[in-house]
């Protein structure tokens, strides 16, 4: 993953970021994969929700919503 410095988080477009307040950034498809992790394993179904959703509208290559059969 591409570090992402302060000045580089704070000029990135409100686009590049998943639900909402600058919590989760997806610049690239790692820091998508890292966002989606982190949401699962803090977020509350609201932001998992709109966390998945940002994800799969920028990136829809990756799989996004858990096991596969589900």
């Amino acid at each position: 993953m591409a570090k992402l410095t302060s000045k580089k988080r704070k000029a990135l477009p409100k686009a590049d970021f998943a639900g909402g307040a600058g919590k989760y950034p997806i610049p690239d498809k790692s820091h998508a994969r890292a966002a989606l992790a982190r949401v699962a394993a803090n977020g509350t179904p609201a932001e998992i929700a709109k966390v998945r959703s940002a994800v799969r509208k920028k990136f829809p290559s990756i799989a996004v919503g858990g096991r596969k059969g589900k």
